[in-house]
């Protein structure tokens, strides 16, 4: 579980920066949703500050960003890797690879509600 520090709103969440209003852990379980006719595990983004966003990179760690989430969007999760920690230095090392028609890109755990590995790991197969 990844709990979360204030940081000044405009900087960017899991691009490299920290941002979230108050101390929360995304606890919240995921769910399995409808994508393109598979089941995919499903997760919506939760703890980023108004005014920010939680970016989504080329593989799993803070090098570039790809494209912009906000709180409440749901990310449909293809597969887990390890890498870099969050970016709140939780050490949260687990990362998804998105599972969606417009964004390839990986996210980390911390900022979706998956709640636990042992809650997702059944669900979500490690990439290859």
């Amino acid at each position: 579980m990844c709990r979360r520090a204030a940081a000044p709103a405009g900087t960017l969440a899991v691009a490299g920066a920290a941002v979230c209003v108050t101390a929360s852990p995304a606890s919240a379980a995921g769910w399995g949703c409808d994508h393109d006719g598979h089941t995919v595990w499903c997760a919506s983004v939760t703890g980023i500050s108004s005014g920010s966003y939680l970016a989504s990179h080329n593989g799993p760690s803070y090098a570039s960003g790809t494209r912009q989430y906000h709180n409440g969007d749901t990310m449909m999760l293809a597969c887990w890797t390890t890498g870099d920690g969050d970016a709140d230095g939780h050490r949260d090392p687990y990362w998804f690879a998105l599972d969606s028609d417009s964004d390839s890109g990986y996210i980390n755990d911390c900022y979706v509600t998956t709640g636990s590995p042992s809650q997702w790991q059944p669900h979500v197969p490690r990439c290859h």
